[in-house]
C-alpha cells in the first residue's frame, strides 16, 4: 500500500540540505533505503512493465470523471501499457491535483509527473503564481532573481504533485529571427545564460523539484519552428563548443536532473541526412552521454512535432529515440503504437534488454530521489496555503520591476511629464487578434494608466484591422497630448512568426513622424524595434503577462526607475548590455 499525504517538499534521501545544494540533486547518491526500493522494484518488473516506463503520454489536468472516455484512456495507458510518467497541461489547479492523485492511484510504480512551468505554475494553471519567462529574468542581470523564480515554481509544482519541470531553457538566443525560443531564453550571452540557468536550477532543487536543461545540443540559432518543420543548423563542432554547449556542460556539472533533446538536424554531428538530434545516437549517446558525461535522464522533445513526424512515423521514431539514448519518449502520438514498436524491437534485437534496463534504472532512481516510493500524493486541502502566496507573488513583481529596459528616448520624454488632465492615446498593437492562451493582453496596462490619467482613449489594431480603421486613428492622433504604443508579439508553437503585420509596421512608422511624445512599449518579442527603428522611444519588457504591464506603467510614469539592460543585441541598433541611463 502506498502512503498518502502531503508532498510539502523534497525528501532529500536523508542527506543534509547543505550537501544537496553543494552537489546538485542529480549528483546526490541514493540512501540505502532508496537503493533497496529501486532494486526490488526493478527486479519485480516484467519486460512489458519495463518497456512502458519509457513512455510519457499527455493529459490536460482538468476535472475528469473517472468513468469518462478521457479517464479510461489514462487508465489504459497506466494499467495496460505501464507508462512511467505523465505530462500534464494546465487548466484549473485543484482539478489538476485531483487528476494527478487519481493517476497515481492507478500506477503500480509511482508516476513521474512532468510539466512545462517556463512561466511558473501559473503559466499552466489558473490561480498559481505566473512568473516571467527567462529573458525578463535575464534583463535584470540578477541571478538571485532566477534562483527565486526556480524556487517558487518548484514549491508550487510540488504542491500540485509535479515532480519535474521542463525548464530552464539553456539555449543561447543568438538569432533574432528565432520564432520559438526568443524570450524563453535568458539571452544572447553564453556567460549570462549559464549563470542564470545555474541559479534557476539551484532554486528548483531547493524548492524540491527536478529540473531540465533544454533543448540539446542547442536551439538558439534557428529561424524555423520545430513544431512546423525540421530545421538544419549548419555550424561546426568548434562553434558548438564555444556557444551552444557551455550552458549544458555547466548544468550537467551542477547536477541537473534531465536534458531534453532538440528536433534539429546537425550535419556536423550526424552524418545521416534529416535525422534530428532526438533520434541521433551520435548526439544523445556519443556527445551527451560519453563526451559530456551526463548520467541522468534524457527526454525527447514532444514526439508529435513535425520536426520528427515529417520524416519518421511514430513507431520508427520511438525505436530510434531509444536506440539513440533517450530514457523517456515524450508525448508519443499513440501510446499503443510506441509500446508495441519497442516490444517488437526488443524481440528482434533492434533494442537490447540492457538498453531498456539502463533507462528503467535511471527512471526509478529519479522517482526515488523524489521520495515517491514513500509518498506519491498531494493534499489538495493545503493548496491554498502553498500556491500564490504573497511572497511568491512578490517574486514575480520584483522581477518585472527590475527588468524594465529603456533603450531609446530621442526626445527625452521619459519619465512622462504630464498633467492628469492631459489627453493620452493608448494604442494596443497585436500580432494577431486571436489565439491568446492566457487571455488577450493590454487590459491591465490600460486600467493602470487610466488610474493616473483618466483622459486616455484606447484603440486596438491587429491583423484583422482594415485600412479605414487605420485612417481613423491617423486622423485623431494629432488631437492627443501623448501617444503610447504597446506592441504584443508572441512566441508560440505552430505560429512560425514573431512579427507584426506589414500594415501595422507601416502605420507605426507614420506615427513616428508626429511632433508630440510617442513612446512604444514592447511586450513579448524584443526584436520589434528593428522593424520600426523610426519610433523615437522604446521600452522593452521581454514578457506578456499582467505584472509586466503594471511595471511598464510604473516605469513610464517615473514611479520606478528603468533598471534593466538588453540581454540580447538588436543588430543595427544596440549592442547587448545597452540601456539609456535615467
Amino acid at each position: 500500500m502506498k502512503r498518502r499525504g502531503i508532498l510539502l517538499g523534497f525528501l532529500f534521501c536523508g542527506l543534509a540540505g547543505a550537501s544537496v545544494m553543494a552537489q546538485g540533486l542529480g549528483n546526490v547518491p541514493l540512501t540505502p533505503q532508496a537503493r533497496v526500493w529501486v532494486e526490488s522494484t526493478f527486479k519485480s518488473m516484467t519486460p512489458d512493465e519495463r518497456i512502458g516506463q519509457l513512455l510519457v503520454p499527455v493529459a490536460t489536468a482538468q476535472f475528469t470523471a473517472v468513468d469518462s472516455d478521457a479517464f479510461e484512456k489514462i487508465r489504459e495507458n497506466i494499467e495496460k501499457y505501464h507508462v512511467g510518467a505523465y505530462h500534464v497541461f494546465g487548466n484549473e489547479l485543484v482539478s489538476g491535483a485531483l487528476l494527478i492523485n487519481r493517476m497515481q492511484e492507478l500506477a503500480k510504480v509511482p508516476l513521474l509527473i512532468t510539466a512545462d512551468f517556463e512561466g511558473g505554475v501559473g503559466y499552466q494553471f489558473r490561480d498559481a503564481t505566473r512568473l516571467p519567462r527567462a529573458m525578463m529574468i535575464g534583463a535584470t542581470g540578477n541571478p538571485e532573481l532566477a534562483y527565486e523564480a526556480g524556487k517558487v515554481a518548484a514549491a508550487e509544482g510540488r504542491a500540485l504533485g509535479v515532480g519535474i519541470n521542463f525548464y530552464p531553457v539553456v539555449d543561447v538566443n543568438n538569432n533574432p529571427r528565432n520564432p520559438i525560443i526568443n524570450i524563453r531564453s535568458f539571452g544572447e550571452s553564453v556567460d549570462s545564460v549559464e549563470k542564470m540557468a545555474l541559479a534557476y536550477i539551484r532554486g528548483a532543487h531547493d524548492g524540491g523539484l527536478l529540473a531540465t536543461a533544454k533543448h540539446f545540443p542547442g536551439h538558439g540559432d534557428t529561424s524555423e519552428d520545430t513544431h512546423l518543420q525540421l530545421p538544419t543548423l549548419t555550424i561546426d563542432k568548434a562553434r558548438l563548443e564555444k556557444v551552444e554547449l557551455p550552458p549544458f556542460k555547466a548544468a550537467i556539472d551542477a547536477g541537473v536532473d534531465a536534458v531534453m533533446s532538440a528536433h534539429i538536424y546537425f550535419p556536423a554531428l550526424e552524418p545521416e541526412k534529416g535525422v534530428p538530434a532526438t533520434l541521433s545516437k551520435n548526439i544523445l549517446t556519443g556527445l551527451l552521454r560519453n563526451e559530456l558525461k551526463f548520467k541522468n535522464l534524457i527526454f525527447t522533445d514532444a514526439m508529435d512535432m513535425k520536426g520528427v513526424t515529417s520524416g519518421f512515423p511514430n513507431d520508427v521514431a520511438t525505436v530510434r529515440a531509444v536506440q539513440a539514448g533517450a530514457d523517456f519518449v515524450l508525448f508519443t502520438p499513440d501510446v499503443a503504437t510506441s509500446f508495441n514498436a519497442l516490444k517488437k524491437a526488443l524481440e528482434t534485437g533492434a533494442i537490447t534488454q540492457d538498453r531498456i534496463d539502463q533507462s528503467v534504472r535511471r527512471i526509478l532512481e529519479a522517482k526515488a530521489r523524489l521520495g515517491l516510493y514513500e509518498n506519491d500524493k498531494t493534499d489538495i486541502s493545503q493548496l491554498d496555503a502553498m500556491v500564490s502566496t504573497q511572497p511568491h507573488l512578490k517574486v514575480a513583481r520584483d522581477i518585472a520591476e527590475n527588468a524594465m529596459t529603456l533603450i531609446k528616448d530621442d526626445k527625452n520624454v521619459l519619465p512622462l511629464k504630464m498633467k492628469p488632465t492631459d489627453r493620452v492615446l493608448i494604442l494596443n498593437v497585436y500580432d494577431s487578434a486571436g489565439g491568446w492562451r492566457e487571455g488577450k493582453p493590454g487590459g491591465t496596462f490600460v486600467r493602470e494608466f487610466q488610474k493616473r490619467h483618466p483622459a486616455s482613449m484606447v484603440f486596438e489594431i491587429s491583423d484583422l484591422s482594415t485600412l479605414p480603421e487605420f485612417d481613423v486613428i491617423r486622423k485623431v492622433a494629432p488631437d492627443f497630448d501623448c501617444i503610447l504604443i504597446n506592441t504584443f508579439a508572441r512566441v508560440a508553437s505552430y505560429r512560425g512568426s514573431i512579427d507584426l503585420t506589414q500594415n501595422e509596421t507601416f502605420f507605426l512608422k507614420q506615427l513616428a513622424t508626429l511632433s508630440k511624445p510617442v513612446v512604444t512599449t514592447v511586450f513579448g518579442n524584443p526584436y520589434i524595434p528593428m522593424s520600426v527603428p523610426e519610433l523615437p522611444a522604446f521600452v522593452l519588457t521581454f514578457e506578456i503577462f499582467p505584472d509586466a504591464e503594471v511595471a511598464a506603467v510604473e516605469a513610464l510614469t517615473g514611479e520606478i526607475p528603468f533598471r534593466g539592460k538588453l540581454p540580447i543585441s538588436l543588430p543595427g541598433m544596440y549592442e547587448m548590455g545597452w540601456s539609456v541611463k535615467k
